[in-house]
């Protein structure tokens, strides 16, 4: 067996992608290395505190919820044997054992079961499943805790939902962002203790016809800082397309850039099979265009000497592993970004270190932060740049964006012809409900909630993700939102929306024209005297 059979267990094609109730091994060495990467999380610590209460309590029904891919099964089926004298386990809710039954009819029958025997039940099932019941299933006790959970994460007596989305891929912690499991995969996968890959990678650089490439893939991935760069990048992907990271996908992910059809640098970027892949595609350091990256690119494409890169480029010696053949200018701009924080021969590819820097990853972090960790500084004075200077300013050039002459507190409402109608509003961050925000302990990274009080009164909180915070940067140094910005520009007229709602409703209106202001005032409050003054 040689080392790609051997990761060939990461692979989502692999049966040992979804754990079953297997009698025999299919490999006794690869059923070996399964058991070696396999990772407890905090989730799969609180599922088991979960079971190991069964044994003391009445019985109830425990509903391990999450997507394809999540791991369920691979849970289920870890614990089934130890805890099937009290509870009846069912590993997935989205099938039936027969043919002539639906998965809602399968369902109905093991809450039958269940209300009518003395042993719990556990059940694997995903969101969209719970929901399909919740609408057409027959038992109305589950219906109804179902109901109660989905409305509200409410709990009802004797069903426990344990929710894999409650346990966050990613966190953004004091200096940084994290990604638990994904860091603990890579190490586990590529360490120097007690590893049984590691044993055939060393194995493979004996063979004379070693696989090389995946040699120096899983080289580069040993190395802590390309291991960061990783988890950064499938942040970023979380972050800005929305792309969920579940077990069996991050596995899958990991096997491509060992065994894709290039080196990791060129494998992480440029397939579109994977589909972790197609989202980091976007991310791609060679299609930066800055001046530096340009020129090296250009350079290299018309042959034009550089002696610097040269030298570089000929003392490459990673591990016995000769890359100084990377002829193409956009592996080697792929190459010098996953190694930014590396010493290498005479540092040629630190000269671009400053291309690669995310100032937008590092800024949405840190109002991130701000508004979930008030204690480590004053948030106050902290968050005030983000609010008059980013959200307040974008708000007011958004909407003003017809009528760049108007003051930051004129909201301008309609206009006909060279008349302006508009109308003062005094919007302010809304300090105690930033304070409270802080202190709820919800931690999803994929935004952060912004409040504004307009008047004097509360807005609705306002979620911003990381594709609205760099709309809203745009907007402040004079971009207009098109139609490719849709998804951030929604969020962005909600806001508005609820605005123009309260600008229409102001007792005093101002009709703008040329040099002339007049003044529409509300007498009764309720459009039915109306009196007009300035001029």
């Amino acid at each position: 067996m040689r080392l790609r059979d051997v990761l060939s267990v990461l692979s989502k094609s692999s049966p040992y992608a979804v754990k079953t109730d297997r009698e025999t091994a299919l490999s006794d060495e690869l059923d070996k290395v399964k058991d070696y990467l396999y990772i407890e999380t905090d989730m799969e610590s609180d599922f088991r505190s979960h079971l190991q209460s069964l044994a003391i309590g009445k019985k109830k029904i425990i509903y391990l919820c999450g997507s394809s891919g999540d791991g369920k099964s691979e849970i289920l089926t870890r614990y089934r044997k130890n805890f099937d004298n009290i509870a009846h386990f069912h590993l997935d809710a989205t099938h039936s054992f027969s043919p002539k039954e639906t998965a809602i009819e399968r369902l109905n029958k093991l809450f039958s079961d269940y209300e009518n025997g003395d042993k719990s039940l556990v059940i694997g099932i995903n969101i969209g499943m719970l929901g399909n019941y919740a609408e057409e299933g027959d038992y109305e006790n589950a219906k109804i805790a179902i109901s109660s959970y989905l409305k509200s994460s409410r709990e009802t007596e004797g069903h426990v939902f344990i929710d894999f989305e409650k346990y966050p891929k990613f966190k953004l912690e004091s200096h940084r962002y994290t990604s638990d499991f994904t860091e603990k995969l890579l190490k586990r996968i590529t360490s120097t203790d007690n590893n049984i890959i590691r044993q055939y990678y060393d194995k493979e650089l004996q063979h004379h016809d070693a696989d090389l490439n995946l040699c120096v893939n899983y080289y580069l991935l040993s190395l802590p800082s390309i291991q960061r760069i990783v988890v950064e990048l499938l942040f970023k992907a979380r972050l800005m397309k929305d792309q969920f990271l579940t077990a069996r996908g991050l596995l899958d992910f990991v096997y491509h850039l060992f065994t894709g059809p290039g080196y990791l640098f060129d494998n992480i970027f440029t397939c579109q099979d994977n589909e972790i892949v197609s989202k980091i595609a976007d991310f791609d350091p060679a299609l930066r265009r800055t001046k530096l990256i340009d020129q090296f690119v250009l350079s290299q494409k018309l042959g034009i000497d550089d002696p610097d890169f040269d030298e570089f480029r000929f003392s490459l010696n990673l591990k016995n592993f000769d890359l100084h053949k990377l002829n193409s200018p956009e592996s080697n701009i792929r190459f010098f970004y996953i190694i930014q924080n590396e010493e290498l021969g005479n540092n040629y590819h630190k000269k671009f270190k400053a291309d690669f820097s995310d100032d937008l990853l590092d800024r949405y972090a840190t109002i991130w932060r701000l508004h979930k960790m008030p204690k480590e500084t004053d948030n106050k004075a902290e968050l005030r740049p983000f609010y008059r200077d980013i959200l307040m300013a974008a708000i007011s050039k958004y909407v003003n964006k017809n009528a760049p002459q108007l003051g930051k507190e004129d909201f301008l409402i309609a206009s006909r012809g060279r008349y302006l109608v508009t109308a003062h509003l005094d919007i302010k961050p809304d300090n105690a409900a930033i304070k409270r925000e802080s202190e709820n302990g919800i931690e999803n990274v994929s935004h952060f909630l912004a409040f504004l009080k307009v008047n004097g009164k509360a807005l609705k909180p306002i979620p911003i993700n990381i594709n609205l915070l760099e709309l809203l940067l745009r907007i402040v140094q004079g971009y207009q939102p098109n139609k490719h910005d849709k998804n951030a520009v929604v969020l962005l007229d909600e806001l508005l929306d609820k605005l123009y709602e309260i600008a229409s409703k102001e007792k005093t209106l101002f009709i703008i024209s040329d040099q002339q202001r007049f003044n529409l005032n509300d007498v009764e409050g309720n459009g039915s005297e109306l009196e007009v003054s300035g001029g």
